[in-house]
């Protein structure tokens, strides 16, 4: 199937594009990214030198212009907004990686991310594509919201006590470390080697705009405080609930995981914590959970790639559903180890 990636020189379009090389179903025809139009992919992606040895980058007019079935877009929060409509209506299936489809209620978008949405009719048409919890749902979607990542890794830990009912409605503390692609290529001083090297960094305290997705897939008030750590992939979550029923144990809680995923491909339930760095390189997210009896606290982890599971992965996984292939089609099952 003939698609274009928008926004394909940023770090997760262009994990569209590495993964799109290897997808037995995805032609790339175009690659958009304004500031690089007319560069080669392999100039500005030596990596993928060998998969698109003569694509370049073009402007978002010149794409327009092609016939193609898919859109992925991997643009900056509200400039998916200007395209989408567009090419919903002359029938293009477009997979929006940025934040403007995710949140059903146009004035929490407004209110989260200071601007007015300007594609709100389009809201109650958007699939928010978490395969896992919404697989289902996903079948001959025509606007695929991707989740962010913070929101996968969190959702896929604490999804499952949330819908069994096992932890309270409000009070959950969500924290997270995350490597430093998840802040896009953009240069920041706080992304800066000298800054954060040996260092880290708690960032987007009380306001990170990830909080009233995970609030609304979760159906739980929480508090989510992420940080920087001086990687370049991953992502670590620790969330903490307050447990309803006195009498829960830790092998209650790592079987009722087993139980919820054992479909999915891409969850690994672990009966130890799992690291930041086993999921590297794959669309797999690790799971595990702990039962304090003490503090009657259920303490929910998780682990995966912030730009594979996190972003492009997660979007092919989920158009890979929608259309009925296999949703591991063309997506890494292992990570990179050591």
């Amino acid at each position: 199937m003939k698609i274009v990636i928008f926004g394909a020189s940023g770090y997760a379009g262009a994990e569209v594009l590495r993964l799109a090389g290897s997808h037995p179903e995805l032609e790339v025809v175009a690659v958009v990214a304004e500031s690089n139009a007319g560069k080669l992919v392999s100039e500005h992606q030596p990596a993928l030198a060998a998969l698109y040895p003569d694509l370049r980058f073009v402007d978002t007019q010149t794409a327009l212009q092609l016939e193609f079935s898919v859109a992925f877009l991997a643009l900056p929060h509200g400039h998916s907004q200007q395209l989408v409509k567009g090419l919903v209506e002359r029938g293009v299936q477009c997979v929006d990686l940025g934040a403007d489809f995710r949140l059903k209620d146009a004035s929490v978008f407004e209110r989260w991310y200071g601007s007015a949405h300007e594609a709100s009719d389009l809201l109650g048409l958007s699939v928010y594509g978490l395969v896992e919890r919404h697989r289902s749902e996903l079948f001959g979607a025509k606007l695929i919201a991707s989740p962010g990542c913070y929101p996968t890794a969190t959702s896929l830990a604490v999804g499952p006590f949330t819908d069994a009912g096992w932890i309270s409605k409000s009070g959950l503390i969500v924290n997270a470390l995350s490597g430093t692609s998840g802040a896009g290529r953009a240069t920041q001083d706080r992304l800066h080697h000298s800054r954060l090297a040996s260092n880290a960094e708690a960032y987007g305290l009380s306001t990170h705009r990830h909080t009233p997705e995970m609030e609304q897939e979760l159906g739980i008030e929480l508090l989510f405080t992420p940080h920087l750590v001086p990687v370049a992939r991953g992502m670590l979550v620790t969330a903490y609930g307050s447990l309803r029923e006195d009498q829960r144990s830790t092998a209650e809680a790592l079987d009722l995981l087993r139980h919820v995923y054992s479909d999915d491909p891409f969850v690994i339930v672990t009966d130890e914590p799992p690291s930041l760095k086993d999921p590297v390189g794959s669309n797999l997210c690790f799971v595990s959970a702990r039962v304090d009896e003490r503090t009657k606290t259920l303490i929910m982890m998780s682990s995966l790639d912030n730009l594979i599971k996190g972003a492009a992965g997660q979007a092919i996984q989920a158009w890979n559903v929608s259309l009925g292939h296999s949703e591991s089609l063309g997506l890494p099952l292992s990570g990179v180890t050591p």
